[in-house]
């Protein structure tokens, strides 16, 4: 196999098709964000992407038949005004700098040759705590960009993300605006300690705005609702461990 290996499924003709890149990443935001649209609305395999930056493993099915790990490419037909999709998701990123580098290439060959000049990299941008109201920042590749994204409640926060967008995500705008792609990454915050329904779904809030497409968040409520009790269960060990902690007087007694 070559490093990088596309293997086309189907030759869809789409409208105008907006890639959305949503692999994994902080509180897998992105990733919930792109299968949840591939879960609701009529989609298909058009493209795997297999790669040697991916773990050396292979994926089980139901029926316990194996497939070698990759990145897949849903054409995702929207039936609305806006254009249809173009959705890339999978388990992994690349392990290696070089292969970031290689595989968003690779990414934007993919888009380019079903058609489209315009990308949405998904994901999550870390608080280190946990988020009772989630707000979505916003990087792009062009200051015109941004009006409708403000428009629809993006946020635009200078020097943040601290450090940057890394990854696939990133290079989406900095290798995608190299090649003419009109590249936004929309970034959900999220504590960055759980998977995050309730950031990914902020984000599809968005993305349908600016898209023009409709979908239903029942399924990501349900999970948001699981999620809630798991920090439900971590916040009351928080408060075990603060109420165990020594008082000043204790303190001050100590030596």
């Amino acid at each position: 196999m070559d490093s990088i290996d596309i293997e086309y499924v189907e030759s869809p003709e789409l409208a105008e098709p907006v890639l959305i890149e949503g692999l994994p990443g902080v509180g897998h935001v992105g990733k919930l964000a792109a299968e949840h649209l591939l879960e609701e609305l009529d989609s298909e395999l058009v493209a795997r992407l297999y790669a040697d930056e991916f773990p050396p493993q292979v994926d089980i099915d139901d029926e316990g038949i194996a497939s070698l790990t990759c990145a897949s490419f849903h054409a995702v037909y929207t039936d609305g005004d806006g254009p249809d999709l173009l959705v890339l998701t999978g388990d992994h990123q690349a392990s290696t700098n070089d292969g970031h580098y290689r595989l968003t290439d690779a990414i934007l060959d993919v888009a380019e040759e079903f058609g489209s000049q315009r990308a949405f990299a998904l994901g999550g941008v870390p608080t280190g705590e946990l988020v009772e109201e989630y707000t979505v920042l916003g990087a792009v590749t062009a200051a015109e960009q941004k009006a409708a994204l403000e428009d629809a409640g993006v946020e635009f926060r200078p020097d943040e993300p601290a450090g940057g967008i890394v990854g696939v995500s990133g290079l989406i705008l900095g290798l995608g605006g190299r090649r003419g792609f009109d590249s936004v990454c929309l970034m959900g915050e999220t504590s960055g300690y759980l998977v995050d329904p309730k950031s990914a779904q902020a984000v599809l809030e968005v993305l349908q705005e600016i898209l023009d497409f409709e979908v239903d968040f029942g399924s990501l409520e349900d999970r948001a609702e699981e999620m809630e009790e798991v920090v439900g269960k971590i916040r009351e060990m928080q408060d075990q461990q603060q109420a165990q902690l020594p008082t000043d007087d204790e303190l001050r007694y100590i030596g």
